[in-house]
């Protein structure tokens, strides 16, 4: 692609580093900008700065907070003896989105996967064992996709939490095999959570 000017070729190389932009993308998006106002564009750039800038992750559950904690571990009408784990953020989002479940949440910041060179030292996973070892968690529901990474994930977790007197669950298969979960509609995930399982009833005795 020809690009007339430094300037120009240097922001459409910074807008396509971001997740399913590419050049062409990149470049609409940087030509729509041009034509913004000023003060449009100053204004978006400071709300990137303060992305950055302000919002961090809640030290008991790894969600985005501008705080300490989240607002859903700070609420006091969350059930804290059960925990959600989930991928990331997005499956937060989508599950406060079903408005069926009032516990508390586990980001793992993504999944085991070998070949993308991700372990489980990379992972969210020992604060949750800890949380787990201090008898705060009665149930730990494992709301990961259900592919192969999630799967492993699952397995792991599973293994790593048996020592504790925790139950496992997982969503009711009313999430399609393969799915993410952010691409679930909201009732069916809703029900999914609602009609959890126990992990026990996956494994092959």
């Amino acid at each position: 692609m020809q690009i007339p000017s430094k300037v120009l070729d240097e922001a459409i190389e910074a807008f396509s580093r971001l997740p399913g932009i590419g050049q062409k993308s990149a470049l609409r998006m940087v030509l729509h900008l041009l034509k913004t106002p000023a003060d449009e564009v100053e204004h978006f750039g400071e709300v990137l700065q303060r992305l950055r800038k302000d919002l961090r992750y809640c030290r008991n559950c790894h969600n985005i907070t501008a705080g300490d904690l989240c607002d859903i571990c700070s609420d006091p009408r969350r059930d804290r003896s059960t925990v959600c784990v989930v991928e990331d953020i997005r499956d937060v989002i989508a599950i406060e989105n079903t408005s069926s479940y009032k516990g508390l949440y586990h980001v793992l910041g993504g999944l085991i996967s070998p070949m993308d060179g991700i372990g489980p030292s990379q992972l969210n996973i020992e604060s949750l064992c800890d949380k787990s070892g201090r008898g705060e968690v009665q149930e730990v529901i494992a709301a990961l996709s259900t592919t192969m990474e999630g799967d492993t994930t699952l397995f792991y977790l599973y293994k790593k939490l048996k020592p504790y007197a925790v139950r496992i669950s997982t969503l009711a298969r009313g999430v399609a095999i393969g799915g993410a979960l952010e691409y679930a509609d909201e009732v069916t995930l809703g029900r999914s959570i609602i009609n959890r399982v126990p992990y026990e009833n996956h494994l092959v005795k």
